[in-house]
């Protein structure tokens, strides 16, 4: 079953493409996020993770995650007004595809997705229910969120809408 909590946590990350609407936001902000993503069932489980969603980033925390294990694809993906709804499939390298679905709403500063999956194990199928909440924390990313990407690229203030704070911090807010 761990695989399919596996399957379940990288699906129920943001998994739509933004989309404008009247009032309500086209994605996300950028900024320091907390996520907590929970398998509800067959066996519940719970991860809290915090990380650093910068502007060239949004994109594709909204458009859902694929990774070296898993491809997922959304032939229906409908956003707008802040809310989010898609039915896809995920295929391993060696598996089937696996039926996905999703409703959720968003702002610029939460989300929240319930997903739905049924994952085969052996003959039988085996319905997931999950749901992830995240919550923008604030503009600034702590400098520990982002060292790894501080050795690939210079540390500058132009250009990414990223520039350093202070020794500690950076920030997607633009200087003053």
């Amino acid at each position: 079953m761990n695989r399919a909590a596996a399957l379940v946590a990288v699906l129920v990350l943001p998994l739509a493409a933004p989309a404008a609407a009247a009032g309500q936001p086209n994605a996300i902000a950028p900024g320091y996020w907390e996520t907590t993503n929970q398998v509800l069932s067959p066996i519940r489980s719970s991860k809290v993770e915090r990380r650093c969603i910068k502007p060239e980033e949004v994109a594709k925390f909204m458009e859902g995650p694929s990774n070296h294990i898993y491809r997922c694809t959304y032939p229906t993906r409908l956003v707008g007004q802040g809310t989010i709804r898609l039915k896809g499939s995920c295929t391993t390298k060696k598996g089937p595809p696996v039926p996905v679905s999703g409703e959720g709403t968003f702002t610029r500063d939460t989300f929240h997705m319930e997903a739905h999956v049924a994952a085969q194990l052996g003959p039988m199928t085996v319905p997931i229910r999950a749901v992830t909440d995240a919550k923008r924390l604030g503009d600034d990313c702590p400098l520990a969120e982002l060292e790894g990407r501080l050795s690939t690229r210079s540390n500058r203030s132009g250009g990414n809408g990223w520039r350093c704070r202070s020794a500690l911090r950076y920030s997607s807010r633009a200087p003053r």
